[in-house]
């Protein structure tokens, strides 16, 4: 006969609760669990069904023998546009994405610090009292860019992709997901976050949520590049590219906007509405961007940058859509894990100083998927 376990009605109604589930609605998918009768003390569970309902919730199994709920409170301010204060709390798939990428960090923080590698002396170089364009500057000088530096690509996907190899060379990890890990039944809605910062003086990381329209995601990452300066870490969902009521957010932004698209340079050739996707052209940034930089400026009404924003993620939502799912795979989880940060990792393991098994769990690759992705992406 099975052994069964005595549940906690707290903690199971948390990780439900946490998963987004009531009682009922998780009863109904998943019958043979019987939770609600756990709950309603007429059936205790087998380690087995216990560890089955923690993997449907996604929560640890070991959570499922604390006494109370543990606090889950992320420990940087999480900014919404719309929102007069931040948050500390996040929904469950944001939250576990930070950790991952938190473990990510510590370990490369760690590592560095054992190869004698100096802090970055751009992380927190400035506050939110620093002038817009001396921030500008400053990063485009770190990053050996100068102004108007989006027209030298022929599209703006690859000024995307330019500018993410460029971050990485100066020390900074870029990773874009869209789901938590590999878990493609964990998405991250962009309306719930467009990214994250955590600043660290050796390794800062950027995590971009590549659910959104690539048009967005430039003005996301750039963004998130200023919180380094500022060296402050932080979440943001940006809705339509607006930030918070915040100081650093609105500096952030402005910063954001003139280091794309130079207002010298748009003012000089705007003469409306019409102008924008001939301009996002030659930009090299996406409409978006172009629109958004026009509002700044006060060339565009904020009901015609509304109107044209929501027209134009519509239309990238249902190209998107209309694609055909999957994609290559090395491709995908080079974006997932970051090409840089899988080096450190390779040369870790070969060093001796990681084994596998922990270069595994960073990375969420085992065995030959590993290996493979290692010889593709780092040593090809």
């Amino acid at each position: 006969m099975a052994v069964t376990v005595p549940v906690n009605e707290n903690i199971i109604t948390w990780a439900l609760s946490r998963a987004g589930y009531d009682v009922t609605g998780f009863s109904l998918k998943y019958p043979t669990l019987k939770v609600d009768r756990w709950l309603q003390g007429d059936k205790q569970p087998t380690v087995k069904q216990l560890e089955a309902f923690s993997k449907k919730v996604h929560v640890p199994f070991g959570y499922m023998f604390l006494q109370e709920p543990p606090n889950e409170s992320i420990d940087f301010p999480f900014f919404r546009t719309g929102k007069p204060n931040p948050t500390y709390q996040v929904s469950p798939n944001v939250y576990d994405s930070i950790l991952e990428l938190t473990r990510r960090q510590e370990w490369l923080r760690e590592y560095l610090v054992q190869l004698e590698v100096r802090p970055l002396d751009y992380v927190g170089k400035f506050d939110q009292n620093t002038p817009v364009e001396q921030i500008v500057q400053d990063l485009r000088n770190q990053l050996n860019l100068r102004a108007g530096w989006t027209l030298a690509f022929a599209t703006w996907e690859q000024t995307l992709t330019q500018l993410i190899d460029t971050i990485e060379r100066i020390g900074i990890i870029v990773v874009q997901n869209g789901v938590v890990g590999n878990n493609t039944h964990r998405s991250i809605p962009v309306d719930e976050c467009r990214g994250f910062v955590l600043v660290d003086e050796y390794v800062p990381f950027l995590f971009v949520n590549n659910a959104d329209a690539k048009a967005a995601q430039l003005f996301t990452l750039v963004h998130e590049l200023v919180h380094v300066w500022l060296g402050k870490s932080a979440g943001f969902n940006q809705d339509r590219l607006l930030p918070a009521d915040d100081p650093t957010e609105r500096l952030c932004d402005q910063v954001a906007a003139e280091f794309l698209v130079p207002a010298r340079l748009l003012s000089g050739v705007w003469t409306g509405i019409a102008d924008i996707r001939m301009l996002a052209t030659r930009f090299k940034v996406s409409p978006i961007v172009i629109a958004r930089r026009a509002l700044d400026l006060g060339l565009l009404g904020r009901a015609a940058f509304f109107n044209f924003y929501n027209q134009y993620m519509e239309a990238a939502r249902l190209k998107k859509k209309q694609q055909a799912s999957g994609g290559d795979f090395y491709r995908t989880n080079k974006r997932r894990i970051s090409p840089t940060f899988a080096s450190y990792v390779d040369s870790a393991v070969k060093s001796g100083a990681l084994t596998y098994k922990d270069a595994f769990k960073l990375t969420g690759l085992f065995g030959d998927v590993y290996t493979n992705f290692i010889n593709e992406v780092v040593i090809k």
